[in-house]
């Protein structure tokens, strides 16, 4: 429903608004590092983001279709977010912003998420930068990623955090060891 809408939105700030909900629900960035990623960050081909995360670490996280062609269709209308004064020497952001550091901020992300909630029909204390982040590690977990890959593409320098996403997965493990061990087959047969 929030793509769905933030999609709907016309013109400049609705491509932006729409290439950003597409980066941070693809690829699990912290908003800091959405709102942070300069233009050299995306891959020629455009299929990987080269991120710079807590402490400064670098890694690449894949981007899927729906995200790059929200970029391509955003790109065209960047310059018209920077301050007159920057437009003649460019901007590194991706987001620029006419505020003090350059490209959007975290709040105006979050204010933006917040208003896009209300018009998805979707309650708006329910849905952050963080929360998207969620969705995205626990949808890539429930379809059978590795969590060592989702290590890597969150950033998490320890596994012990990344953990704390496999909750969604208990449902999961249930049926597979239900329907796959052979001590679960045999005790299912003898009731």
């Amino acid at each position: 429903a929030l793509l769905d809408a933030a999609h709907a939105h016309q013109g400049a700030a609705g491509k932006r608004l729409a290439a950003m909900l597409e980066i941070i629900y693809a690829s699990g960035l912290r908003v800091s590092e959405l709102v942070g990623l300069p233009v050299a960050a995306i891959s020629g081909d455009g299929t990987m983001l080269t991120v710079r995360g807590k402490g400064g670490r670098e890694r690449m996280v894949p981007v899927g279709d729906p995200a790059r062609a929200a970029i391509e269709s955003y790109l065209p209308h960047r310059a018209g977010f920077l301050a007159r004064e920057r437009r003649k020497g460019g901007s590194p952001w991706l987001f620029p912003s006419r505020g003090v550091s350059g490209h959007l901020t975290r709040v105006r992300f979050s204010q933006m998420l917040k208003e896009l909630a209300v018009e998805a029909g979707v309650e708006a204390k329910k849905v952050s930068p963080h929360v998207l982040r969620h969705s995205f590690a626990s949808h890539l977990l429930a379809h059978g990623a590795d969590l060592r890959a989702l290590q890597q593409m969150l950033g998490h320098a320890d596994i012990s955090t990344t953990q704390i996403y496999t909750h969604v997965l208990a449902e999961r493990l249930k049926t597979l060891v239900r329907d796959h061990h052979p001590l679960a087959r045999r005790r299912g047969r003898q009731r």
